[in-house]
């Protein structure tokens, strides 16, 4: 292998951490300008990472801010992916944009069950 054992392709790295299904998605975000290592903004997709490096990138509705802390070797599975990084972004809410976020959640068999003995004059 000639690149350093520390180093890897911005795209490949991405795509090994399960970022982004393919590795052609996370070059399009790439080439996108929509990646920043370490506060520098990167445009090529051959630019590379190292452990310790700072990453920003938007993902979904919320900007992942993500510490490199290894450089994978495959594509393995998802508890071999996490290992990779550390999550340095804020936590989300998971209710934004959710029907039933503002009504409390979806209501169950039982409530769903007494509005309708309300609804026909059962109770009171």
């Amino acid at each position: 292998m000639s690149e350093a054992a520390g180093k890897l392709r911005a795209d490949k790295w991405l795509w090994q951490a399960r970022f982004f299904k393919t590795r052609s998605l996370s070059a399009k975000l790439i080439t996108g300008s929509h990646l920043r290592v370490n506060s520098d903004k990167v445009v090529k997709a051959s630019a590379t990472v190292k452990v310790g490096d700072v990453l920003t990138f938007p993902q979904g509705n919320h900007i992942r801010v993500i510490r490199v802390d290894a450089i994978g070797v495959r594509r393995g599975p998802a508890p071999e992916a996490q290992a990779l990084y550390t999550d340095l972004s804020p936590p989300q809410s998971r209710d934004i944009g959710k029907p039933y976020a503002e009504r409390g959640g979806r209501p169950s068999k039982a409530d769903r069950k007494l509005g309708a003995q309300i609804k026909r004059g059962e109770l009171e």
